[in-house]
């Protein structure tokens, strides 16, 4: 039998999280170092001490594994959306993207533009990370035309593809929290609207108040780019092909390996009708190291210097890392044994709710995961919802608004990693920005001590959920 599990205690896994916090916010905050070393140095000290205490490697190791398996699809979707970035520039989509925007959205509300848009086209497409590298990469070099700050404008995208990913029927995190939380999925969704609409009308006024660029946006930068835009790549109509392509595969629901994939074989076919001379090798270094633009435009040149399976290693290396930190911490009870005492002190709906949402943030700061941060404080705490009387939709909820939301906060989270590499700005910078994220648990506590739009059971059931919790 495992000694670690069988012997750890409330003090000892609150003291060992309380280190890892420490070690990571320390290397990350003050040092200003990237994730993956301080990552790496909890995870040595955690073997350390479960060596210490008796486990052999197979547990280790075990543990490690069973981390890491969960991981496996979307790390190989982190590669294909590399690679996606890197063909969709070459074929000039992501460029005629922005000349398209350039000519539809308001230059004096673009911050408020960009999240309307991102929150749109998120619905439908129920992929955050989509969103992100598509549609966010063009918008965001539309804000640098502009002169826009990059943390405001990142923020702005990040908020709105959370939102369009939170609010889907496609999306993988809100199928999640209603499988966990065990109620129907379209019930969730529209449960979720007590929280996410008041955040969303929030986040949107602030986003017109703080990005409302007046009438100082530079036009001579915005001609000089759509001029360098149309001189060096293929502007037309027929870019929409690959983006009308991901709608299509999210309404049939085709999964994500295969959408991307198709997605990338149609662009590279785009690629060669657009440029029939264009060499083999060529296409292979725009897939493995992205592409390089040489347009002599310094601004544009940075900008769409991206993609690449090569981009996507630094966020791969930390997905690998933080779900072995992961595995590691529920191998020995860690993250099990720190939450369990707190769900049996929980007397009212407001603190059984306010318990949740913080147990999800905290997964989030101390695995990174944000599956994850969904699916242990969900399994901790539905017999507590339930014996105070709360219905399961309102768990489900509570799950989105301290899970997969806060992920994109924290500067080793799976999800921050990926937005941050994507868009080329740390997390720490476009963290203030990133409104809806910030507004959501905010808005689910309230909402627990108040009793607004919080779902509760009938009292038959809960006088028998309660049978079943004390039995």
């Amino acid at each position: 039998m495992n000694k670690s599990k069988k012997s750890i205690n409330f003090k000892e896994a609150i003291a060992i999280l309380i280190v890892m916090l420490i070690i990571l916010g320390t290397g990350v905050i003050k040092f200003g170092l990237s994730p993956q070393t301080p990552v790496l140095v909890v995870i040595g000290l955690l073997v350390l001490w479960a060596k210490v205490r008796g486990s052999n490697w197979d547990e280790i190791s075990d543990g490690i594994v069973d981390g890491v398996k969960n991981g496996i699809v979307p790390i190989f979707i982190f590669i294909l959306i590399g690679a996606l970035i890197g063909t969709w520039i070459a074929a000039g989509i992501i460029p005629s993207m922005m000349v398209a925007g350039f000519h539809m959205i308001s230059i004096r509300w673009f911050v408020p533009s960009v999240f309307l848009v991102c929150a749109l086209i998120g619905t439908s497409v129920g992929s955050a990370f989509t969103i992100i590298s598509t549609l966010g990469i063009a918008l965001f070099g539309m804000g640098q035309t502009l002169g826009m700050n990059p943390a405001l404008v990142a923020g702005a995208i990040i908020s709105g593809a959370i939102f369009g990913d939170k609010t889907s029927p496609l999306s993988d995190s809100t199928n999640l929290a209603a499988a966990i939380a065990e109620d129907d999925l379209f019930a969730h969704i529209k449960n979720l609207m007590w929280t996410t609409i008041p955040a969303f009308l929030i986040s949107l006024a602030l986003y017109a108040v703080i990005g409302n660029s007046g009438t100082n946006a530079n036009l001579g930068k915005i001609d000089t780019t759509l001029n360098t835009l149309n001189n060096n790549f293929v502007i037309s109509w027929w870019s929409i092909l690959p983006i009308a392509l991901l709608f299509i595969c999210a309404v049939k629901k085709v999964p994500a390996i295969a959408t991307l994939l198709l997605n990338i074989t149609v662009t590279v076919g785009m690629i060669f009708i657009e440029k029939p001379n264009t060499p083999v090798k060529d296409i292979a270094g725009f897939i493995e190291n992205g592409f390089v633009s040489k347009t002599g435009n310094a601004s544009v040149d940075q900008l769409l210097t991206r993609g690449g399976i090569s981009s996507m290693m630094g966020t791969v290396s930390l997905v690998f890392l933080t779900l072995s930190l992961g595995g590691l911490l529920m191998k020995f009870n860690v993250i099990q044994t720190a939450m369990a005492p707190l769900a049996e002190k929980l007397k009212t709906p407001g603190s059984v709710v306010t318990a949740t949402i913080l147990s999800g943030i905290g997964v989030n700061i101390f695995i990174g995961e944000q599956y994850l941060s969904v699916i242990l404080p969900g399994k901790a705490f539905k017999g507590t919802f339930n014996k105070r009387g709360l219905d399961n939709l309102a768990l489900s909820r509570v799950l989105e608004d301290g899970g997969t939301v806060i992920n994109y906060l924290v500067p080793w989270g799976v999800a921050s990693a990926f937005a941050a590499n994507t868009l080329g700005v740390p997390t720490l910078s476009f963290l203030p920005f990133c409104f809806f994220s910030l507004l959501s648990p905010i808005l689910s506590i309230i909402s627990g001590f108040t009793g607004i739009g919080l779902k509760k059971l009938p009292e038959e059931k809960t006088a028998s959920s309660d049978e079943v919790v004390t039995a």
